[in-house]
């Protein structure tokens, strides 16, 4: 067996292919709140939350125009954002119903609260926070016991972050 991964190991960021990247800074930028780092012309973009260089990556190089991947097909499931804690994910998820966006879900994991939705080019998205590991729902021999129970949504709105 090989060793592991080191366990501080993350996913540093997502790029993506989109069709109009005018829409996808609208959506990324101006629905969910990352800020614009930098532009190549009207080809990219990069995105960041506390001043990162960027956690998006946006593009039109092989894209421009393009129709999203037809379902039943490979390719990204959706790109998940960790909030870091309730209030923040209340937060996004009101962000997200003042734009009109549907949910495609919602879920509690145990591990996690997570909402689902699509960016304007199709991409999945989940929005997410995670419980502390202490938390976690373990069975009587300790292995991990994740579920997909519903999830409060009003609930999780009264938890909110007050509106900047």
């Amino acid at each position: 067996m090989s060793r592991p991964v080191h366990p501080d190991t993350r996913i540093g960021h997502v790029h993506l292919k989109v069709a109009d990247l005018e829409r996808a800074i609208g959506f990324y930028s101006g629905v969910l709140g990352f800020e614009l780092q930098q532009r190549f012309g009207s080809q990219a973009a990069f995105l960041g939350a506390g001043g990162y260089h960027h956690h998006i990556g946006l593009n039109t190089w092989e894209s421009l125009g393009g129709d999203p991947p037809p379902p039943g097909t490979t390719g990204l499931y959706h790109t998940a954002f960790l909030y870091p804690d309730r209030a923040s994910l209340g937060d996004a998820l009101r962000r997200v119903l003042k734009a009109g966006i549907a949910l495609e879900g919602a879920a509690d994991h145990g591990v996690s609260e997570a909402v689902y939705l699509r960016d304007p080019d199709g991409n999945g998205v989940e929005l997410y926070r995670d419980r502390a590991p202490e938390d976690w729902p373990r069975d009587a021999e300790g292995n991990l016991m994740m579920g997909n129970r519903p999830l409060d949504l009003q609930a999780l709105l009264a938890e909110a972050a007050p509106a900047a």
